[in-house]
């Protein structure tokens, strides 16, 4: 379901396709970009909270890519106020530095809210939904 104001809307569409082009290009300040001072984020049952430690975590798992092919689909946004909730269907090829490439789908469950002006990821849970092994 896609409810509440269209320019909202779009607004968070936006939001993650600046996430996605942080994890492609694995720029951590594009990606840091995005998440809310107190943000939550639950990595496949990891859980992490406030933006710093977010990134932290991020930039360690990231550390250990080549290259990341990344494309995200929101599914779901519903916009109440300052408010929002959304699901993001993702599709990504993960290259490893050694070892072999992985093609995961996945499922964010999201919560933003606007501030000043701005939408931000103040949670996002994240699980795989499908998995393969790919050769590199």
């Amino acid at each position: 379901m896609f409810t509440g104001p269209l320019e909202d809307r779009v607004a968070i569409q936006e939001l993650n396709g600046t996430y996605a082009d942080g994890v492609v290009r694995i720029d951590s300040d594009t990606w840091a970009s995005v998440w809310a001072e107190n943000a939550d984020w639950d990595l496949m049952g990891h859980q992490t909270h406030g933006k710093e430690a977010i990134v932290a975590f991020w930039n360690g798992a990231m550390s250990g890519l080549e290259a990341v092919s990344f494309h995200c689909v929101p599914c779901m946004i519903e916009v109440t106020g300052n408010t929002a909730k959304s699901r993001v269907q993702t599709q990504e090829i993960l290259k490893p530095k050694d070892g072999k490439a992985r093609h995961v789908g996945g499922l964010y469950e999201d919560e933003l809210a606007k501030v000043d002006g701005r939408w931000l990821f103040t949670s996002r849970t994240f699980k795989i939904v499908a998995e393969f092994g790919m050769e590199g």
